[in-house]
């Protein structure tokens, strides 16, 4: 009988790699005890990753969330783990220090045991920090190796990463294969080299299941030392998601592994509350395309986190790009089109851009900024013509150093633009801020919360927190999920024969009235074209209330919306909003459209005065809409 393999169930992961969300802190709590039931867990992720702007978007507190979910696997004595990306915490931008070393302290006290760490760049230095707050916190640091495939992206050089993380005091090494375009021969050989020189170390392999060589790639693990493997379930394994645990189990019970077995009746519980969930409410965001592996996945290497959210992301961008070529007499584009197109230009993106591993954030950077030149290009504009601030610090090194040369053409764009780049620690351009947003919550009367959990949410997600404290971000779920549950629906309806008639989506706005903690909104929810239709919005003011002096198409020039996304004047709470009145410059940044998770700066592009500002911080905005207008 060879040695012990113990499984980790990744339940956040198997959702946000199906869709946009995970379930609400109620369902968590009712599916932990028939997972412990099933008795084959050593280990469950907990947390990380978008979990905590999920809860914000729901309107529920995460703080609240996190200790409820963790307490059922810590009293059983199962391990819970999170997932942390080092300089970013829990978010898509870098994080100060203080509120980094907060982190640790929160989530320990929370109730999770290990903090997985990953740099999107693999920039040890990024990572150094995290495992000496992590240590410092009474938590187990396991650091990740982010594994992709390319002419820099070695044996050796993932071996070199291992070590220098052990020696800066790693307690675990996670293989975390986040594409699964990991090859299993090189995978076996990266286990094998860790565990000749610190076989006391332990190994966690994750993967993603999309582009095929999972199953194989556990194997090759397995058999050069690996001791955990992360596995999904059905109904949410298999495409962009994990290799079911069943599969797993089966695999190596032959190759004779210890495994443990499986209580099936309790599996067929989780199973069924799965499913339960998502017919509830999750399914409607999840794509049909995320339940199927694709070995068009090799290529452009985007991981199965991502492509849970990609694919929801892609109806807008369709919708964008097909409204364009109505308006030009242009054929319409399917949705495989767009994909195959994104796809390449993913493949001709990521080497100009340093190939920088595709992992979050730089995955959604480098899909962004794919997706960006198709758009811009479909409408007969330049490559390279929209890249968003974050991905500007990329590129230019302030998130870390990028793992291979930047092509001449960025490097000339940069030059153009007076773009200085930045050899220096990453983490010197975040300075401390909790001392900051410990002001703006005494200002608002805000409580600082158990083990100062509340001041964390705020300072790791200032607008996400502050929507949900007003309502607002609970108001708009409920009428996302609402329109899209009434669009199903639509989509379902039998055809009536009686009056040779179908039935059709409403063709005017309804009004209906959604509950927020006890307090009633009504809220009109419109179908189809939404560009003239208001949303009534609810009573509590948001965090930056603007008031429009001149009502759209008045005097002055249009400002327009460059994509979908949340209209926000400001990125950060230190940055001063434009305001009606002001006299502007050609080049200044008006606003932002936050759209697939990051910022994107609206600049001017004529001077003036604005006389009219068309929307408060938060709204969501679709593209061409006018944002301001400048005199």
């Amino acid at each position: 009988m060879k040695r012990e393999i113990k499984f980790s169930l990744v339940f956040r992961d198997m959702w946000q790699s199906a869709g946009k969300y995970v379930p609400t802190v109620d369902q968590l709590t009712r599916v932990a005890p028939a997972i412990i039931e099933m008795g084959c867990f050593a280990r469950v992720e907990t947390n990380g990753g978008g979990f905590e702007q999920v809860n914000l978007l729901f309107g529920e507190n995460p703080n609240k969330a996190v200790r409820e979910w963790t307490k059922p696997f810590h009293e059983a004595g199962i391990q819970t783990h999170m997932l942390d990306r080092a300089l970013n915490g829990l978010r898509m931008s870098p994080v100060p220090d203080d509120v980094r070393q907060l982190f640790y302290q929160v989530k320990k006290a929370q109730g999770t045991d290990i903090a997985r760490t990953f740099c999107g760049l693999n920039d040890i230095r990024n990572i150094a920090p995290s495992i000496k707050y992590a240590k410092a916190a009474g938590m187990i640091s396991q650091c990740s190796l982010c594994i992709t495939h390319s002419p820099i992206h070695t044996v050796e050089y993932y071996t070199k990463m291992a070590m220098e993380l052990i020696d800066l005091g790693a307690d675990e090494i996670c293989i975390k294969d986040m594409a699964g375009i990991g090859r299993p021969h090189s995978l076996g050989l990266i286990v094998k080299n860790i565990k000749e020189k610190h076989p006391e170390i332990p190994i966690q392999y994750h993967s993603h299941a999309g582009p095929g060589f999972n199953v194989a790639s556990i194997l090759e693990v397995c058999n050069a030392g690996c001791d955990y493997i992360d596995v999904g379930m059905e109904p949410l394994s298999w495409g962009t998601g994990h290799a079911d645990l069943l599969t797993v189990q089966a695999m190596l019970k032959d190759a004779g592994y210890q495994v443990p077995e499986i209580n099936m009746e309790a599996y067929m519980k989780v199973r069924g509350l799965i499913q339960e969930f998502m017919d509830d409410f999750l399914s409607l965001y999840i794509s049909p395309k995320n339940r199927l592996m694709n070995s068009l996945l090799i290529g452009p290497g985007l991981p199965g986190g991502m492509m849970g959210s990609l694919m929801a992301d892609l109806e807008k961008n369709l919708e964008t790009i097909n409204k364009n070529n109505i308006k030009n007499n242009k054929p319409l584009m399917t949705q495989d089109q767009l994909l195959i197109k994104l796809f390449d230009e993913v493949a001709y993106v990521w080497p100009r851009v340093g190939y920088p591993p595709l992992v979050t954030p730089f995955s959604q950077y480098v899909k962004n900024l794919a997706l960006m030149n198709v758009m811009q290009m479909e409408k007969g504009k330049a490559r390279w013509s929209m890249i968003a601030d974050d991905i500007w610090d990329m590129i230019l090194g302030k998130a870390g150093r990028l793992p291979g040369p930047l092509a001449p053409e960025i490097i000339e764009k940069a030059k153009i633009e007076g773009r200085k780049f930045f050899e220096g620690n990453p983490q010197d351009n975040y300075p401390d801020a909790l001392d900051k947003y410990r002001k703006l919550m005494n200002e608002k009367q805000w409580e600082t919360g158990e083990d100062d959990e509340e001041l964390f949410e705020y300072a790791m997600h200032p607008a996400q927190y502050e929507a949900y404290r007003s309502g607002k971000a609970k108001v708009e779920f409920k009428i996302d999920v609402a329109k899209r549950k009434a669009e199903k629906q639509s989509n379902t309806q039998p055809v009536v024969t009686a009056a040779n008639t179908t039935v059709a989506m409403p063709t005017t706005p309804q009004v209906m009235t959604v509950d927020v903690n006890g307090q009633a909104f009504r809220v009109t929810v419109a179908f189809g074209d939404t560009t003239n239709t208001a949303t009534e919005k609810p009573t509590t003011p948001t965090s930056t209330p603007v008031t429009n002096t001149i009502p759209t198409g008045g005097e002055g020039k249009e400002v327009l919306s460059p994509l979908e996304g949340k209209f926000f004047l400001v990125k950060g709470t230190s940055d001063i909003p434009v305001k009606v009145g002001d006299t502007i410059k050609e080049g200044d940044i008006l606003c932002y459209v936050e759209a697939m998770k990051t910022y994107n700066a609206v600049r001017a592009e004529f001077s003036g005065t604005i006389t009219s500002i068309c929307y408060s911080s938060g709204d969501t905005v679709s593209e061409d809409d006018i944002l301001m207008i400048i005199q």
